[in-house]
């Protein structure tokens, strides 16, 4: 059994911990939980330079990316503080671009790159009119990070095509990209245009996106 599937367990707890924690708004609870969540899934990206097959190309990508997020994840804990939340979403935006340089190289451009950019450009800009009244001085910085986010997503479905990784692997990635995308969906309607109760939710998507994309890094062959 591949070592990074020892770590989905120990994940799985300290999110539902971490989501327990938002829930009751536990702060210091969340100022240990949530570092040592991403920690755990820089660790699954670790691992895979323990595996015979390993592609380091994808495995480095993937860790700058993580240690990005881990800085974004640290600031968004002070997202109340609106340097803080700004902070947060530019080492995000950050981590995008890795990951989508790194999908970019290692993915294949198909015809199926026409339909998902333009399925991510309608949900992009219709998810940009709901939220628009309300961004104010923000409107910049998040049409930039859909831009990024959406590229990325686009460069992570790339990878069905790609000879470089497996049909698991490769779904491994498209899917983790989309529960990233979807998580920050969730965190911007909460924020932008209607406060939802149980948007802490994002966090299981946002955890098991990020994991699913560390953890392809154990797969090659």
């Amino acid at each position: 059994m591949k070592t990074v599937l020892y770590l989905i367990p120990a994940l799985a707890v300290a999110v539902l911990f971490l989501i327990r924690a938002e829930f009751l708004e536990r702060r210091r609870q969340i100022y240990v939980i949530k570092p040592i969540a991403t920690l755990m899934v820089i660790a699954a990206a670790l691992v895979s330079l323990l595996e015979p097959t390993r592609n380091l190309m994808y495995t480095i990508g993937v860790l700058l990316g993580l240690l990005f997020s881990l800085g974004g994840d640290i600031a968004l804990m002070f997202q109340e503080n609106r340097k803080a939340f700004t902070v947060g979403l530019g080492l995000f935006l950050v981590a995008h671009i890795v990951y989508a340089v790194v999908f970019m190289f290692l993915g294949r451009f198909s015809a199926w790159d026409i339909f998902s950019t333009v399925v991510l450009l309608v949900v992009g800009v219709g998810f940009y009119g709901l939220i628009r009244l309300n961004l104010r001085s923000m409107k910049g910085p998040v049409i930039g990070y859909i831009l990024i986010i959406s590229v990325m997503v686009s460069r992570a479905l790339s990878a069905l095509a790609s000879p470089v990784f497996n049909n698991g692997q490769a779904l491994m990635i498209a899917v983790g990209a989309l529960l990233f995308y979807f998580s920050d969906v969730i965190l911007a309607a909460d924020r932008f245009w209607r406060p939802w109760r149980y948007h802490h939710v994002s966090l299981a998507f946002y955890y098991g996106g990020q994991l699913l994309i560390a953890s392809a890094a154990s797969y090659f062959v």
